[in-house]
């Protein structure tokens, strides 16, 4: 054969044609999984490749390889062919005579709910368009190899080899950040969270040696490279959280925020398990509270108070009508600037409190205000011999409490006023000065008025819900004098809102959904947190910032240089409000109050109560065994509800009789340990 007779080789390899196996477009291969109602967790077991591997083919962001995509591709093409199959018109058999049907009780099923998937955001954002500035998200976490992993099976290639270049990398090609929640607030900062091996590559220590500063030095190596590249940090300095930045050029932020692992910037008391994970399922799980919640800027109370200026800013833009310039005004409804509290509101260590008593003087109850959570237990001797017969000590908790509380609380916006003998107003949110020792209350129920549940003794200042409920109760209620707080609105509904949407996406996650019945429910919610290492630790995560968030309305000074009586840095912003924490803190124990009141009604008392958990004595081992009921099957109305939703009650633990009889004798209260852990330990 001549060589003119041979075939053309290219010819011949293009006859053989394409050998790269050809998939749908990312789009088309979410929509056949979605249609044919399979899980991405469904599809990564089948071709042995984690979620995250599938939810990064679904967004365009890999692509499968080889073997993988060959089997990828065989599956697609199966389900798109049996969608077909399946739309296609059938042929209709000839009409047959029908025998008269079997009468059966109706029972109209609904479909299964499929939990949403991990990192995505809830209530239809997934249906929006990414801001084109945030295209990779609001985080990466960072590893030794330089592998920066973000949401979705995103991974970046970060070539950094010090913090200063880290910052610049993240700035000017990671395309992270996230969007206001508001529309007069600010953009989340890009954040970075750091392996140990991410840290010991741009030269961090293993661990931090200031334990009580929690800070590199200031002449660290690190912080001069640092300040020698131009940036600077915040008077915090280098820490687990750290914050680099330059001033804003043409109205643009520069400034990026760095976690830390290895220097416990995830505690597990907030974050559980969070740091021990992989760094892809570290970055889904931390997308997921950025997307539900917000970017992390610190520790979960640090977050928590966050959240609140973001979702209310304190300013807002308006056009000054002299000049026709946008200038800053104080935004309606917010917390607008720093305000000195109520002397009764304020904690010892105050300059109002060092101005109106000497240091070391121990206030009394018609000098302070002490709104705080419950620690009660019962006198044993109350104890009945029928509650004695009884085998089991049972404890229910109820679902994010101070959530619940903060719902349609109206709170005081701005300074406090101060007047004498005052006709008591529920809506007026503030402090009175009253004596509600005169109203008689079972001793087998703590009393409503104090967080140790005894009774008062003469006149003490209450926050306003707490007055309310006295109130409530039948009590004349005659204030000697109150510090009133007449600008006032329900600040925290926007942050209430939000927190519990991110709690039930994340319990139905992880299989515990509103409207279970309550058997289901408290099988459920036994084995939730068996499931999914990742979620379990968002879960965490968003309790611990409500808890946090709360707390740090009055954030203590801190650092061994402080002097009471000075001044600290958190009174100069317009979050550090006492009267805030003591009204949402009075409104959870009322609320407390009340529903244990309504299964007194029905001979039901508790034999201890720490905050939001509640024992009781019970014939057999669950909340089902003593739980009162209605003729109906309903649970009584007012009472102890099981459920998944805020305000309602799961099963915290159950000991044996003998068990609770013992602490109680001792003085010790068998709610913090009736899981069987300490549950301040646990960050309860």
């Amino acid at each position: 054969m001549t060589k003119s007779q041979r075939p053309d080789p290219v010819d011949a390899l293009l006859r053989t044609g394409p050998r790269r196996t050809v998939l749908p477009e990312p789009a088309e291969r979410s929509r056949l999984r979605t249609a044919y109602g399979l899980t991405q967790a469904e599809i990564a077991e089948a071709l042995q490749v984690t979620r995250t591997t599938v939810a990064g083919w679904e967004a365009g962001r890999s692509e499968p390889q080889g073997a993988t995509r060959a089997a990828y591709a065989k599956l697609l093409d199966g389900i798109a062919g049996q969608l077909a199959q399946d739309a296609a018109p059938q042929p209709q058999p000839a009409p047959q005579p029908e025998p008269e049907p079997e009468r059966q009780p109706q029972a109209p099923t609904a479909p299964a709910a499929r939990a949403p998937q991990a990192g995505r955001p809830t209530r239809g954002a997934e249906q929006e368009a990414p801001d084109p500035r945030f295209v990779n998200g609001p985080l990466a976490v960072l590893d030794g190899d330089g592998s920066a992993y973000g949401a979705g099976g995103l991974v970046l290639t970060c070539p950094a080899q010090d913090i200063p270049s880290l910052v610049e990398w993240t700035l000017a090609e990671a395309r992270l950040g996230a969007a206001r929640l508001h529309r007069n607030g600010k953009d989340a900062d890009p954040l970075i969270v750091l392996t140990a091996a991410a840290a010991e590559r741009l030269g961090l220590p293993a661990e931090l040696e200031d334990r009580r500063g929690l800070r590199l030095p200031a002449d660290h190596a690190v912080v001069r490279r640092i300040t020698r590249a131009g940036w600077q940090l915040t008077q915090r300095g280098f820490g687990p959280w750290a914050r680099v930045f330059r001033p804003a050029e043409g109205g643009r932020r520069q400034c990026v925020q760095l976690a830390v692992l290895p220097w416990g910037a995830l505690d597990t008391r907030s974050w559980g398990a969070a740091a021990g994970l992989p760094a892809p399922e570290l970055a889904q799980m931390l997308a997921a509270y950025a997307s539900r919640v917000l970017t992390p800027r610190g520790s979960t109370a640090v977050s928590g108070l966050e959240l609140m200026t973001a979702l209310r800013p304190p300013t807002r833009a308006v056009k000054d009508p002299a000049t026709g310039a946008w200038v800053s005004a104080p935004n309606p409804g917010a917390l607008t600037g720093p305000a000195d509290p109520a002397p009764p509101e304020a904690p010892d260590e105050h300059p109002v409190v060092a101005a109106l008593h000497p240091r070391g003087h121990q206030r009394t109850p018609d000098q302070v205000l002490d709104e705080e959570a419950y620690d009660w237990i019962r006198d044993p001797e109350l104890l009945t011999d029928a509650e004695c017969a009884q085998p089991y000590a049972v404890g229910v908790d109820v679902n994010m409490a101070f959530a619940a509380a903060a719902n349609r609380l109206s709170v005081g916006l701005g300074e406090p006023v101060h007047v004498k003998a005052p006709a008591f107003d529920k809506s007026l949110p503030g402090c009175w000065l009253v004596d509600l020792s005169g109203l008689d209350l079972d001793p087998r129920l703590p009393s409503p008025f104090t967080p140790h549940g005894g009774r008062p003794e003469g006149p003490a200042w209450y926050a306003t819900p707490t007055v309310a409920y006295a109130a409530e109760l039948g009590y004349g209620v005659a204030p000697l004098e109150a510090y009133v707080r007449p600008e006032h609105g329900p600040y925290l509904d926007a942050w209430y809102t939000r927190l519990r949407d991110a709690y039930l996406a994340t319990m139905g996650e992880l299989g515990v959904v509103p409207g279970m019945p309550e058997g289901e429910f408290l099988a459920a919610m036994e084995c939730h947190k068996r499931t999914d290492p990742a979620r379990v630790a968002l879960l965490s995560a968003i309790k611990a910032t409500v808890k946090g968030g709360i707390g740090k309305l009055r954030e203590r000074p801190q650092g061994a240089g402080y002097r009471p009586g000075e001044r600290w840095p958190a009174l100069e912003r317009p979050t550090w409000r006492p009267d805030i924490r003591a009204a949402v803190i009075a409104t959870a124990r009322v609320n407390m109050h009340r529903k244990m009141l309504r299964l007194a009604a029905v001979g039901l008392h508790p034999i201890a109560v720490l905050s939001d958990c509640a024992v009781y004595l019970s014939d057999g081992p669950g909340p089902l065994d003593f739980l009162p009921y209605s003729a109906d099957g309903k649970p009584l109305a007012g009472g102890f509800r099981l459920g998944v939703s805020p305000g309602m009650v799961k099963h915290e633990g159950t000991q044996s009789l003998m068990w609770a009889a013992e602490l109680l004798e001792d003085g010790h209260n068998p709610a913090r340990h009736i899981k069987g852990t300490d549950a301040a330990a646990d960050g309860e």
